[in-house]
């Protein structure tokens, strides 16, 4: 994996966090709270492709999202696994199934927790 590569993944994953961000912050009703959940989702999954490629720069193999957060914690890319598999797991459930009230819940805690994790991460420095 060429450094560029995952500088590459990395922006992206920058650019969709930015999205996301700024739909936190204008969510107003359900259907704007509809699409910061989607935005999530698409953030989430960013992050783990940056992850992986920052893994993979690294020369650790990692092959699916949760091996990839668990590497990340193992080389210190990320510093609490377990709010990143939890959001993995948020993310899932609402591609999945909708629900008013997990979707709710899904969005408190994107507000409320998950952004501040997201927005600390740092990635270029973890090249």
């Amino acid at each position: 994996m060429k450094k560029s590569n995952a500088l590459l993944k990395i922006k992206n994953f920058e650019r969709a966090l930015s999205r996301l961000k700024e739909a936190v912050k204008h969510a107003k009703d359900d259907l704007d709270k509809d699409g910061v959940i989607q935005r999530f989702e698409f953030t989430v999954e960013l992050l783990w492709k940056a992850l992986k490629s920052i893994l993979e720069y690294q020369g650790v193999e990692c092959y699916t999202p949760r091996n990839c957060i668990k590497e990340a914690f193992k080389s210190n890319i990320i510093n609490d696994d377990e709010i990143f598999l939890d959001m993995l797991e948020d993310k899932n459930k609402s591609s999945h199934i909708y629900n008013e009230n997990m979707s709710e819940e899904i969005f408190k805690r994107i507000k409320n927790v998950y952004l501040e994790y997201l927005e600390n991460l740092n990635l270029e420095n973890k090249l």
